[in-house]
């Protein structure tokens, strides 16, 4: 039998509970959210099945350089001399396992977030047809290095508006055969790359495909309404362009010659994870890094929160964009996908015990060269051994 004195102590618990709940929540629904998110709609990610069988292939990876270098985004080669961006501004050679810089695309200092948009961040990098460097920095535009000389032209700045939108995330890029065209990513008008989080889940529809075309100098815009436009990677006979479109787990096509030219398609949708770079393979298909996977059978957060825009407001209300990424499991998956697009092979590391935050799989020579965009080492995977 409950007791007066029971009766009232309940009361007062509930009264006292309610007397800091709902000024809580009075205070909340007045605070301002930094994301206006869209509410975006995802089929049921693949099943984990067959060539996306789970695996432990990535594991046998062998991380090089530990400690010497951070966020080697992006990966080149010109014969066995490696290059590479990192979050420190830096475009790195390393030879004969040597690390040496040869560039500095911003100024110092460098190391915090407030100090990223003049410290420089190289995303994409490429090698052109003459032996120099394309770098795209994500706050500055982009570049062209000299490997030896470390001598610096910038052909592109982010300053330019392009068709009156500015450039606020330069992310990757590729380069023809010939170097007169460069085709590159902006992921995001409104967002930088520090705030790449806010992007995700927000899922703003403000980015594009560009073309610099190196002999006129122009710069135009071939697609526009990319949700995270992302990776870059021209096809083997350069007809059309690949773009990662992040927040939408999917890969577009952009064709740049032939008849079907200026046409746009989806060329994979539905990935098993959010893609990053692009890059060719020897077999003729293309490497697709993911920064996150979306597991079936699992939990992926993006997809949960994908058509509750409400929710994601609450979320950034009361946590910071990096204790939200904080959630994101920690799971490194690699996919190649053959040259129209089906699954051929998918090296995964569950726990990313070995090989964590993956930007790009780079092969060369036999190798598989892992690029992160957080992580302090390159991973190189033997392909021989998966």
């Amino acid at each position: 039998m409950c007791t007066y004195s029971g009766k009232v102590f309940r009361a007062t618990l509930t009264f006292l509970a309610l007397s800091l709940l709902i000024p809580s929540l009075a205070a909340l629904c007045f605070l301002e959210s930094p994301i206006e998110p869209h509410s975006l709609s995802y089929q049921v990610p693949p099943l984990m099945t067959g060539v996306l069988e789970p695996n432990l292939k990535l594991r046998k990876a062998e991380r090089l350089y530990e400690g010497q270098l951070v966020g080697p985004e992006s990966l080149a080669n010109i014969g066995d001399v490696l290059f590479t961006g990192t979050a420190d501004g830096q475009i790195l050679k390393i030879e004969d396992d040597q690390i040496h810089t040869i560039a500095r695309l911003g100024r110092p200092p460098c190391g915090t977030r407030d100090n990223e948009p003049n410290c420089g961040r190289p995303l994409g990098l490429r090698v052109g047809p003459n032996g120099t460097l394309f770098v795209a920095d994500a706050y500055q535009g982009i570049f062209e290095v000299n490997p030896t000389t470390g001598a610096v032209v910038q052909l592109v700045s982010s300053t330019t508006p392009v068709q009156g939108k500015k450039m606020s995330f330069v992310n990757d890029l590729a380069v023809t055969s010939d170097g007169r065209k460069i085709y590159f990513t902006d992921s995001s008008s409104k967002w930088q790359r520090r705030d790449y989080g806010y992007l995700a889940m927000e899922g703003t529809d403000d980015g594009r495909l560009l073309e610099y075309d190196t002999l006129t100098k122009e710069v135009k815009v071939l697609m526009g309404g990319l949700r995270f436009a992302n990776g870059v990677q021209l096809s083997p006979a350069e007809d059309f362009v690949l773009v990662a479109e992040t927040t939408m787990a999917r890969v577009r096509r952009y064709y740049v010659s032939g008849l079907t030219k200026g046409g746009v398609d989806t060329f994979v949708d539905n990935l098993p994870g959010f893609p990053d770079n692009i890059r060719a393979s020897s077999s003729g298909g293309y490497w697709v890094a993911m920064s996150a996977v979306r597991l079936n059978p699992g939990f992926s957060m993006l997809d949960f929160l994908a058509d509750k825009p409400w929710i994601k407001k609450i979320v950034f209300k009361i946590f910071s964009q990096e204790t939200v990424m904080k959630f994101v499991p920690r799971y490194s998956l690699v996919l190649e996908l053959g040259e129209k697009g089906s699954y051929k092979r998918s090296f995964h590391d569950p726990n990313g015990e070995v090989v964590t935050f993956i930007s790009e799989a780079h092969e060369h020579d036999g190798y598989l060269y892992l690029g992160s965009f957080r992580s302090p080492f390159v991973c190189k995977l033997n392909l021989k051994d998966v």
